[in-house]
């Protein structure tokens, strides 16, 4: 199995959506996949035209040459793709959604019918493979994934793929906190290893093993009190500086 993956905070290796990613790829690739991690901060992707150019006038030709004309290729035959990504305002990162945009080329302008809902044909040389999903998000409840959960679905539906599932975590920010402080959070990120390892093996990722990634790892009382408080901390010290 071949995997593409893609951390696409714009704070790259340092984001907390790594603390999900990296150990869901190290899962895939004790699982036998071989994976190659790329990060949209240090990627050349410039915007869609929306011209259609890879569509009529050069078939499958994207008239930017930047990275990803080295990463088409790759796209192509990779079995799966993994799309890391926060959630700041109820949906994908600014540059994961360049990155998506940029997939055109991979699909024809002819339409067809899959399951009862149009949707592009693939173009010839691309792989029919899977998405797999990594979000963090700062708050706490679950529901601020719908929307971005919504669109993944619409995503693979139009691009062809199967939405194999997604890795999702609320309250990034404490999760990060309470790693640092060596609290017993490991085994969600052991969950994270694990789902990589089942989606490399048996080409799916289990409920459970997806819940253990989300679980509740603090009250929503104490998660509004202390973000409150070192809200205002930072707060004074930016007016101490002043």
């Amino acid at each position: 199995m071949k995997a593409l993956a893609f951390n696409c905070s714009p704070k790259a290796e340092k984001a907390n959506t790594s603390l999900i990613l990296n150990p869901f790829v190290k899962g895939m690739e004790n699982g036998g996949a071989q994976v190659e991690l790329y990060y949209t901060r240090e990627l050349k992707i410039r915007p869609c035209s929306g011209d259609l150019h890879c569509w009529f006038q050069k078939p499958g030709t994207c008239i930017h040459k930047d990275d990803m004309q080295r990463l088409y290729p790759k796209l192509r035959e990779a079995d799966v793709w993994v799309f890391g990504t926060p959630i700041y305002f109820d949906g994908v990162s600014g540059p994961m959604k360049n990155l998506m945009d940029r997939l055109v080329p991979l699909i024809l302008p002819f339409v067809e019918l899959r399951d009862g809902h149009c949707g592009h044909a693939r173009r010839e040389g691309t792989k029919a493979g899977k998405v797999a999903l990594v979000s963090n998000c700062g708050f706490w409840e679950m529901d601020n994934f719908d929307p971005l959960l919504l669109h993944m679905k619409a995503f693979c539906r139009t691009i062809g793929r199967e939405f194999a599932g997604a890795l999702i975590r609320p309250c990034g920010e404490t999760f990060k906190g309470l790693l640092e402080l060596n609290r017993p959070v490991q085994d969600i990120q052991e969950a994270a290893e694990a789902a990589g390892r089942q989606l490399a093996q048996e080409g799916r990722m289990t409920q459970g093993t997806l819940e253990g990634v989300s679980r509740e790892i603090t009250p929503m009382e104490r998660f509004i009190s202390t973000s409150n408080k070192i809200c205002q901390q930072r707060v004074d010290a930016l007016e101490k500086k002043e």
